[in-house]
């Protein structure tokens, strides 16, 4: 400022105009961004504080008064929220290779080693371990050659609500059943036995699952405030994530040593090893696929990708598909004549058979659409894993920069009134005369997600809950407990990752007898 004391009176307008046109040429040569819409945000935390107990909910709220496309910050992080079926396809469809990335989210990278197919960034290694649990466990021919743990995990459930019922007048616990259900099918297709619930470890493992599911479902601080990354250690939350993880791995390890031992006794001969299932688990082709790796000096497999790759398939495989079955079960009850019509499909159609296959399930076209009814009310992950953009683009023609998250909220799509009619209101025949699917070609369906991030367990999860559900239906007729109407059902939904019932889903099963009814014909 001192020069400006030695300057002639009349030559300073002249420079204040100089610097105000340089400042406005500065302004106008760099191009404007156009971004999305954006509520009112706090310093530091942003917009963290309008998230609520259950995003999905806050964040739809937000979208009907900002648009489908919004823009927030979660402390120091661009954060694009998509409430719309166009901007989903934009996202997984048509820019989908530059939202394929995952952000670092730090409570993930520790359970799941940072080696896992979900939250993984994406690149080389991420298409190798994705290509490897497809075609070992989640392909069409795989899930199909599954066919006889479902049918039999199924029939054990069966007979364990007919216990249940004649030994008690009191309700049943599905909610509970049907977890135990998922967690054996996966357990003997990944891990080649059930780790039952009658056992310590059994027990264990099932409850860290669900403990892991919580965890998952946090939110912690200092991934969008860094310099508040303390705050974890004062709250607990490094603690706990500390204590699921290390149990998680404990429990790992001992499978995977369980798995080398009998694969040393086989190498040796050993006679005593059982040699009634010969078919390879997950976990044994994971090995082998480790083992040929350090021969060819590739380090793609190390014991953690193992691990974590086995938590996926735990992951994926039980809490969102027992998730999804207590939905459509609550949502059952809650609509008689729906429950009705769906008794009369699958009585109908299975006759005087005791027992249903899956080659029975392919003319269930109304089960299909209670399902898929379900699952647009109630997708499990309501909002689907967080994407990353890899560079600056234009979605919407809004300009997003690189490193911006990506939430799509698949429950505020699926509940879109310009998408759907009546969507709050549980109608499976709105699916009977439209092709509309959930494998992610129609972006107002989206409960798998869609594009190269979307779930590939989708056939695995829906063989599961098909064949359970048309079991359930077959078997029982199911009333609510003594005093509970159908208006008054308990709705109640429980923060997490994954989105279930807060109270468990209990009913009263009546064993239905195929010998005193006559179906039409």
């Amino acid at each position: 400022m001192v020069f400006l004391l030695h300057l002639p009176f009349y030559s300073l307008p002249l420079l204040f105009f100089s610097i105000f046109f340089l400042f406005k040429w500065l302004s106008t040569s760099q191009p404007q961004r156009n971004l999305p819409p954006s509520p009112p945000k706090f310093p530091i935390i942003g917009n963290l504080h309008q998230l609520g107990v259950f995003p999905h909910r806050s964040l739809q709220s937000l979208a009907q008064k900002y648009g489908p496309i919004m823009l927030l910050h979660f402390g120091s992080k661009p954060v694009l929220i998509v409430s719309s079926a166009d901007a989903a396809r934009e996202i997984m469809k048509t820019h989908d290779l530059i939202f394929s990335n995952r952000p670092k989210l730090s409570i993930a990278s520790r359970v799941f080693y940072n080696k896992d197919v979900a939250f993984v960034p994406y690149g080389e290694y991420w298409r190798q371990v994705k290509s490897i649990c497809v075609l070992n466990l989640l392909s069409n021919r795989r899930v199909q050659s599954y066919r006889g743990v479902r049918e039999e995990e199924t029939a054990l459930l069966i007979e364990k609500i007919k216990s249940a019922s004649s030994s008690s007048s009191s309700p049943v616990n599905l909610s509970e059943m049907l977890v135990s259900l998922t967690n054996d099918v996966v357990c003997r297709v990944a891990l080649g036995g059930k780790y039952s619930e009658s056992s310590k470890s059994g027990r264990k493992f099932k409850d860290l699952l669900g403990d892991t599911a919580a965890l998952l479902g946090e939110f912690s601080v200092g991934d969008y405030i860094p310099w508040l990354v303390w705050l974890n250690q004062i709250n607990g939350a490094n603690g706990r994530v500390e204590k699921i993880a290390k149990e998680l791995d404990e429990f790992l390890e001992g499978v995977i040593g369980d798995h080398m031992d009998r694969k040393e006794k086989e190498s040796n001969g050993d006679r005593s090893v059982d040699q009634d299932n010969q078919q390879q688990d997950f976990v044994d082709v994971l090995l082998d696929i480790q083992t040929e790796s350090k021969v060819m000096d590739d380090s793609l497999l190390h014991r953690d990708s193992i691990k974590a790759l086995i938590l996926d398939m735990f992951g994926a495989g039980t809490d969102t598909t027992s998730t999804a079955l207590e939905w459509t079960m609550t949502e059952l009850l809650r609509h008689s004549q729906v429950m009705k019509e769906l008794q009369n499909e699958v009585r109908g159609i299975t006759r005087d058979k005791l027992e249903i296959t899956e080659d029975d399930l392919e003319k269930m076209q109304y089960l299909k659409a209670v399902i898929k009814e379900s699952m647009r009310l109630h997708p499990p992950s309501p909002l689907l894993v967080p994407r990353e953009s890899t560079q600056d683009v234009k979605v919407m023609d809004y300009d997003i920069a690189a490193g911006t998250q990506v939430f799509i909220n698949a429950w505020a799509i699926a509940r879109d009134p310009l998408l759907w009619e009546d969507p709050e209101d549980f109608r499976p025949e709105r699916f009977l005369s439209t092709s509309v699917d959930f494998k992610g070609h129609d972006f107002k369906f989206i409960p798998f997600g869609a594009g190269r991030r979307g779930c590939p367990g989708i056939q695995f999860a829906i063989s599961v809950n098909e064949l359970a559900l048309a079991n359930l239906i077959h078997k029982f007729d199911f009333t609510l407990p003594d005093g509970t109407t159908e208006e008054d059902f308990d709705m109640t939904e429980a923060p997490g990752i994954s989105v279930h019932k807060k109270y468990p889903l209990l009913l009263v099963a009546t064993p239905y007898s195929f010998a005193s009814h006559v179906l039409a014909p």
